[in-house]
């Protein structure tokens, strides 16, 4: 895959660019390039310069912070054909989270300074990435509202809530695994298993192998989540 040639018929199989003429993506095609990163690999660092901006061609992402004593904090995913390390677009300053493959995946990156020359000739896609940047800060900060909950499986409940919101059948598809809720929650793979286990054996959820978590009952788990009942 990373010898695979970039072409504009490629960059539009990204969401981001499939209004844009082919004509029009070809400058891109000649600085951007695929390389592939294994599970846990880094893709970009806290305080890192901003050099390029990364789009998911296959595999999954997730963007981490620490905490004062090193444990790692999960703040948000991306998915194939997504991207980040946008906010470099319109900011110079230094990346604000640290990046990785949270399983082997194939990154396409484009160099920033081509990219933001790309950018501004594009206002359609201008809009698109400020939408993007702005969901991301209000998921970061609902993010921040779910840690400061106490009690561990209301903070799990809570964000099983905050991950189904989007899918009004009641499923996420391809669900974090419990190690990554653990990052993102700030607890252990261990307790968000424990939590799990309780939840399929009240039928509030029902684990479809590894690509599919279905809620059974929504209001329940919304009620664990609010705190109204205690798991």
């Amino acid at each position: 895959m990373s010898s695979q040639t970039i072409t504009p018929e490629l960059l539009r199989s990204f969401p981001l660019f499939q209004t844009v003429p082919a004509s029009e993506l070809v400058e891109l095609t000649s600085e951007a390039r695929f390389f592939s990163i294994n599970r846990r690999g880094v893709i970009y660092q806290i305080g890192d310069s901003s050099e390029f901006i990364y789009f998911l061609f296959e595999g999954r992402l997730q963007g981490v912070d620490f905490t004062l004593d090193g444990r790692e904090v999960g703040l948000f995913f991306v998915e194939p054909k997504e991207y980040c390390g946008e906010l470099a677009l319109f900011d110079p300053g230094p990346q604000s989270e640290t990046v990785i493959a949270t399983v082997k995946s194939m990154i396409l990156a484009i160099p920033l300074e081509e990219f933001r020359r790309f950018l501004y000739k594009h206002p359609a896609i201008i809009s698109d990435t400020t939408a993007r940047i702005a969901k991301r800060v209000r998921a970061l900060t609902n993010q921040r509202t779910l840690l400061a909950i106490p009690d561990i499986p209301q903070r799990v409940c809570a964000q099983l809530v905050s991950l189904t919101e989007a899918d009004p059948h009641r499923r996420i598809t391809n669900p974090p695994t419990h190690q990554e809720l653990g990052i993102m929650l700030n607890t252990s793979r261990e307790t968000v298993t424990r939590v799990f286990q309780r939840l399929q054996n009240l039928n509030i959820v029902k684990r479809e192998g590894t690509t599919s978590l279905e809620i059974l009952d929504l209001e329940q788990l919304k009620a664990i989540a609010s705190g109204e009942i205690r798991l």
